[in-house]
């Protein structure tokens, strides 16, 4: 909820190292280590998986398309809810907490990371996705990152139907049969079994991870984790693999980035992969702390991590200025179907262009920079196939879904808050910015007037929107406290259904599950919508 963000200057915002690889160990379900091997390289993908089913990632695929699985619901109820957060902390009216995306399995089963105290213990939840009905609870250990915003928690369902957990010391929790009651629990090091097993309590104070998990079709998991101190073993802040044959490997986010001032990967950056799953992409930050700095999106070799590329982000504006890779956002990397690849960022100078970022677009190979979106703050934009949109006229085989506000309160923001579906091969002359983005196909103003700034409407409340491919439409949040159908076809909010009576808050993703059924989180609450 960026409006805060106006009352806040940038500074309110509190050698390179080869690819290093891991000792790891082969953890079985009883959680005993069968093998350990020391690789000078990650074995080798073992065969693919099954396919994607279910809502996997964060944004579903680790493209992060946001594309539904299913045919959504019509919209005109709740079905059922349950909070997310158990010990919300209020700002005054706003809820600063990001909160990680609840998924569903390839079984149907519900995951729902959930915060249970103040300070940020977390524990996850399986439940039905019809009813509701609590099927099983695990305690996580996570400690979040240092932060200003209470950063999410994200976890990811394997190939193999395993629930990726963020653990303590940078571990990964992984419990099996997610669809019934119990399930056996097995937890992996990245950086060895051995090594966290001999001195525990030095990684638990050292080593966070700090992003979503991200799975792909072959069982493999990435990561970001965040270094805060001295380790037993030496490790840097950085990406993280563990296959799916349980063996771990990292490369540090300076070697990543090819700059030793890069501090790690940006807090709740969701990693992506490409469409052919053999590159991992990562946007790194100088800032170590809890704000923001300057940075790269970075590619990474999936199976080994071997640095690949990297483009330093700069402000639309000039070729020679930082944009700002901000720790309080939640970007994610898109892949797009032609590989090309968008990284949300903040402009700078900050507030320049009222808060809204830029959407960074580069090619698959990050060698070439192309068309910007005028908004990036904040957000995940999500694929619409361009037939989705009867009324595109270009040449793209698919368009970018993207928040679109424009904050009062700013330097010359109107409160006008839109969301925009976007042509990545098209520019126009924004007229806000003044700057050359992608043009604008199809945009729509929230529905509910805001009484803090007289003329501009509640701000749409948006880091990843799941779209309905069938159905020509997006499901959206709203910082008015409903949840709404936005048709394509007509561009009109055909459906809505109120969930409170509207919160500023940090920004919330909406996903799909079997049988159509939509999920929003609105003021740390879930809420399961059909008809």
């Amino acid at each position: 909820m960026p409006r805060s963000l106006s009352r806040r200057s940038a500074a309110a915002f509190p050698v390179l190292a080869q690819v290093l690889v891991a000792v790891s160990a082969f953890a079985l379900p009883d959680g005993s280590a069968a093998a350990q091997s020391v690789a000078v390289l990650p074995t080798a993908p073992v065969a693919a998986g099954p396919d994607y089913l279910g809502w996997p990632n964060h944004a579903c695929t680790p493209t992060h398309a946001a594309n539904s699985p299913f045919t959504t619901q019509t919209l005109n109820r709740i079905l059922w809810q349950t909070p997310v957060d158990l010990a919300p902390q209020y700002s005054g009216t706003t809820l600063y907490i990001h909160y990680g995306s609840p998924l569903v399995t390839q079984g149907g089963a519900l995951v729902v990371p959930v915060k249970t105290t103040a300070g940020g213990n977390f524990q996850v939840e399986g439940r039905n996705v019809k009813s509701g009905a609590l099927l099983w609870t695990q305690p996580t250990n996570w400690v979040p990152p240092p932060h200003g915003w209470f950063p999410a928690m994200g976890c990811a369902i394997t190939a193999w139907n395993e629930v990726a957990i963020p653990g303590p010391g940078g571990t990964v929790l992984l419990r099996s049969k997610p669809e019934a009651p119990t399930g056996s629990l097995r937890q992996i090091a990245f950086y060895g079994n051995a090594a966290y097993a001999a001195n525990q309590a030095a990684f638990d104070a050292a080593v966070v991870i700090n992003t979503p998990i991200t799975a792909d079709s072959r069982g493999n998991i990435y990561f970001g984790f965040l270094v805060q101190s001295s380790t037993p073993i030496p490790l840097s802040s950085g990406i993280a693999r563990i296959s799916a044959a349980g063996v771990g490997s990292w490369v540090a986010a300076s070697a990543a980035a090819g700059d030793a001032g890069q501090a790690k990967v940006a807090t709740n950056c969701a990693l992506a992969l490409s469409n052919d799953e053999n590159a991992v992409y990562a946007a790194t930050t100088s800032n170590g702390g809890t704000g923001f700095g300057g940075g790269y999106l970075t590619k990474v070799a999936a199976a080994t991590l071997a640095p690949l590329a990297a483009v330093r982000l700069r402000d639309v504006r000039s070729a020679t200025t930082d944009a700002y890779v901000p720790d309080d956002g939640t970007a994610a990397p898109v892949v797009g179907p032609d590989g090309d690849v968008y990284y949300g960022v903040l402009e700078n100078p900050f507030g320049s262009n009222n808060l809204r970022g830029w959407l960074l677009h580069f090619d698959g190979n990050l060698a070439t920079t192309k068309i910007p979106g005028a908004f990036g703050w904040d957000d995940t934009p999500s694929v619409v196939p361009a037939s989705a949109v009867p009324s595109y006229t270009g040449t793209s085989s698919y368009l970018l879904l993207t928040k679109y506000n424009n904050y009062g309160g700013t330097a010359t923001g109107t409160g006008l808050n839109k969301v925009a579906i976007l042509d990545p091969l098209q520019s126009f002359t924004e007229p806000v910015s003044g700057a050359t983005t992608m043009r604008e196909v199809i945009t729509i103003l929230g529905p509910t007037p805001d009484p803090n700034f007289p003329g501009g409407v509640r701000e749409w409340c948006i880091n990843s929107a799941a779209v309905d491919v069938g159905r020509r439409s997006a499901i959206i949040n709203c910082e008015d406290g409903s949840c709404y159908r936005w048709n394509f076809t007509t561009n009109t909010l055909t459906e809505a259904v109120s969930l409170t009576a509207g919160i500023g808050e940090a920004y919330t993703m909406t996903i799909v599950g079997p049988g159509g059924i939509c999920f929003a989180i609105n003021n740390a609450t879930l809420y399961a919508l059909g008809n």
